[in-house]
């Protein structure tokens, strides 16, 4: 488990939050990724769907999060790189574990894991996934979760197995190791009252709350805090995360034309994102750092506007970092 964050140390990081499903190549997303390291931020994430949402053109088609994350390992030197989050009910447990470990080796040790349930039915029909019930996607995940955990930490030279519900190992090698000791950060996230928390408590290194107001988050916090306290877990050992919708402007007119851009309003999404002047957005990030938040996930979704994370990153970002 991750180590207590010394508070003389506590600051907000900021991380950019891509949502390519709904329409950009791998070339916009290592553009995007070069600018989230060119300009200061702590890491580059994206979206792992298969199919867009509203009304986006989707063109030209989803990209594969970890094949993507792959060569953004190779293309980027300092940020690090992970999914919001990687659906279980798209991955075999065992090849996931693979494929993280393989591009946590290739980016020098620099990769996050999200991982979820699934939730967009939609996705999984167009592109032949089963989707099963809430119930059993959550159960999928518990096992995944402490199955991929198993493999990667095996020593060597011992074998892993596993006589789960949904996958079983026998004699598994458990190789490759990911570089990260003892394995990549887990991120876990979502409203869940019961099994979500438990889950958090004993694999998460992050709880992440995603587009969660500020008045519904000290709850979901609480509620995870006392599942670690259940098992003698310090919850001073857990990252706490948000994800927020950015738009940020030099002015009102700035922060319109944003808006507009991906078909929000400005008084909506300074409600439910972190929107406005950079003043106003630092407001919203002290109101969630009151909560213990010290991560936040930008959610860019403009992917064409650099101009976008280069303002934040020079307005906003040494701001957050002083504090």
């Amino acid at each position: 488990m991750p180590e207590r964050v010394s508070d003389s140390l506590y600051r907000v990081q900021l991380r950019i939050f891509t949502e390519p499903q709904q329409g950009a190549s791998y070339n916009t997303l290592l553009a995007v990724a070069k600018a989230t390291e060119e300009h200061g931020f702590d890491a580059f994430f994206r979206s792992d769907h298969y199919q867009k949402m509203g009304d986006a053109s989707g063109l030209p088609g989803p990209t594969h999060a970890w094949v993507t994350l792959a060569g953004l390992a190779r293309e980027t030197s300092r940020i690090r790189l992970g999914t919001l989050v990687s659906p279980i009910s798209f991955h075999q447990p065992g090849p996931l574990a693979i494929a993280v470990a393989q591009v946590d080796a290739m980016s020098g040790g620099r990769v996050e894991f999200g991982i979820g349930a699934g939730w967009y039915e939609s996705e999984h029909l167009a592109y032949g996934l089963e989707f099963h019930s809430l119930n059993e996607r959550m159960s999928r995940l518990e096992e995944a979760v402490e199955q991929i955990v198993g493999l990667w930490t095996t020593p060597e030279g011992e074998a892993f197995n596993s006589d789960g519900s949904f996958a079983k190992f026998v004699d598994s090698p458990a190789l490759p190791k990911p570089i990260q000791e003892p394995h990549p950060p887990i991120i876990i996230g979502g409203a869940g009252k019961k099994r979500t928390p438990a889950l958090v408590a004993r694999f998460a290194a992050e709880f992440n709350l995603p587009f969660v107001p500020p008045e519904k988050a000290p709850k979901l916090i609480a509620t995870v805090h006392s599942a670690c306290e259940r098992i003698g877990r310090d919850p001073a050992t857990l990252v706490t995360s948000a994800a927020l919708v950015l738009c940020a402007g030099a002015n009102e007119a700035e922060v319109a034309a944003r808006a507009a851009a991906i078909g929000r309003e400005p008084d909506e999404l300074r409600q439910s994102g972190l929107a406005g002047t950079p003043g106003e957005i630092l407001e919203r990030i002290e109101a969630y750092q009151a909560m213990g938040v010290t991560r936040i996930y930008l959610q860019v979704l403009d992917l064409s506007d650099l101009d976008h994370i280069g303002f934040v990153g020079q307005e906003v970002l040494p701001q957050v970092r002083e504090t």
